[in-house]
């Protein structure tokens, strides 16, 4: 049996989603609960016409007992093998704790496609997020009669 690499010494990326928000709530202990709502990882375009996309990628990070809690967050939205947006921030964690970041990034969408979030801490390995532009869903053609009739007043 091998034993898995140490990350003992190296900050570590415990998720990274696409998500529609956040909340975070205390609870006994201390300790705190990270409620995500509306994680995706595809949906239709609004329509065939060009639009920006700005997403909501958080990214949740620990740093092990005995880290500085210091390191740099990067993160590359990618299309096509193509560079599209980028967002690179510091991070300070608390040894032994944990933290989350948003990162929102403005892309123009011209038609379905898949763009990647490669995500990294102090040039480290990528974690790579996947997120599907879909064609638009055309709107639903009026609703048939369903045979019923409206009560006559009388």
């Amino acid at each position: 049996m091998t034993d898995a690499p140490s990350t003992d010494d190296e900050l570590q990326i415990l998720a990274a989603l696409f998500i529609d928000d956040i909340e975070l709530r205390p609870v006994p202990g201390p300790s705190t609960r990270i409620d995500l709502g509306g994680v995706q990882f595809s949906a239709p375009m609004p329509s065939a016409d060009p639009f920006t996309w700005a997403p909501h990628l958080v990214v949740i990070v620990r740093a092990p007992e005995g880290h500085p809690g210091t390191g740099v967050l990067e993160v590359l939205f990618m299309a096509d093998g193509e560079q599209v947006a980028r967002n690179v921030q510091p991070l300070q964690v608390e040894p032994g704790k944990f933290t989350y970041r948003l990162i929102r990034a403005e892309v123009e969408v011209t038609e379905p496609t898949t763009i990647e979030a490669h995500v990294h801490l102090d040039q480290g390995p990528f974690t790579i997020v996947p997120y599907t532009h879909l064609a638009p869903v055309a709107d639903p053609p009026d609703a048939p009669a369903t045979g019923s009739r409206p009560i006559a007043d009388g």
